[in-house]
């Protein structure tokens, strides 16, 4: 698969130049105006995945390939990327405008773990189309940030964090609340919250040699030292699925990034998942897609 992004080829990508505090120990921050997009020349932000984190404001009718998803954006889009999750953005109009900040792990060590959100999640929801009412409050947070990295207040990267939560919870507010939202965290949640991180963990894969260690029930109940029964109920009460639906709903992603992304044949990724036969590897995945690896990657 082709390599991660680094927050160094984006600057020199896309500037031609390297911010001063890029690997300094508070991690780094930018805030940016998005261009117009004009001209019958101009190119798509490409498909690939990148080592930071992205908050995008953009303007303007556009669709978003989103790991395996496809979201068309009417009129404007609050977007969350992370470096796990390939994305690209078609303009389906001439005229594209926004803003856009970008951060690493580093910036928020110490201040909560990212991964915990919703919204940079796998499955979470990542693009949340705005009405203008909300735009209008969205806009002046960028802007907020826009002067608050250009000032000399010595604790302004603290409030360039509290300016990114605020992004982060107006658009997790936007999602539908589940019934287990008001409730105390209980065992069942904890264990589930456990599993899925486990699970996450083995995600993404991006050497060829690279392998799914765990990938049955049983192997995630002995790694959190709990009865494997007494982990599908708790995974069941908590999800309304399965521990080997969620285990096969997250293998069947990451595979279909990588037949779309990665250049590596279908042995190679169905062993990078863990099946040891490309048959098994080719039975699975028409089982949960319903078509073959080869004809989904021929798909447009």
């Amino acid at each position: 698969m082709e390599k991660a992004e680094s927050l160094s080829e984006f600057y020199r990508n896309k500037f031609d130049w390297l911010p001063d505090n890029l690997k300094n120990e508070m991690g780094h921050f930018n805030v940016f105006d998005l261009q117009p997009f004009i001209g019958e020349k101009a190119q798509p932000i490409p498909y690939k995945r990148r080592d930071f984190y992205k908050i995008s404001l953009a303007k303007g009718n556009s669709r978003v390939y989103f790991a395996d998803q496809v979201v068309e954006v009417k009129k404007q889009a609050l977007c969350f990327s992370n470096p796990q999750i390939p994305y690209k953005w078609e303009h389906l109009e001439e005229y594209k405008a926004g803003s856009f900040c970008i951060f690493n792990t580093l910036f928020f060590h110490q201040f909560g773990n990212l991964n915990q959100y919703s919204v940079f999640q796998p499955n979470g929801t990542h693009i949340f189309e705005l009405t203008d009412e909300q735009l209008a409050k969205i806009e002046p947070i960028y802007k907020k940030m826009q002067e608050e990295i250009k000032s000399d207040y010595v604790y302004k990267y603290d409030v360039l964090r509290n300016l990114v939560f605020e992004l982060l919870h107006f658009a997790m507010k936007m999602e539908p609340s589940t019934s287990l939202d008001n409730k105390h965290l209980n065992a069942s949640q904890r264990i589930t919250a456990l599993f899925l991180e486990l699970l996450e963990r083995q995600f993404p894969i991006d050497e060829v040699h690279q392998r799914m260690q765990l990938r049955s029930a049983s192997e995630f109940a002995t790694q959190l030292n709990v009865h494997v029964n007494h982990l599908n109920r708790a995974i069941k009460e908590v999800t309304q699925k399965t521990t080997s639906q969620l285990i096969a709903d997250r293998i069947a992603q990451e595979a279909k990034i990588l037949l779309k992304q990665s250049l590596w044949n279908v042995a190679e990724i169905g062993f990078a998942l863990g099946f040891q036969e490309a048959t098994h590897f080719n039975s699975f995945f028409k089982k949960q897609l319903g078509v073959s690896p080869l004809k989904y990657r021929k798909e447009e």
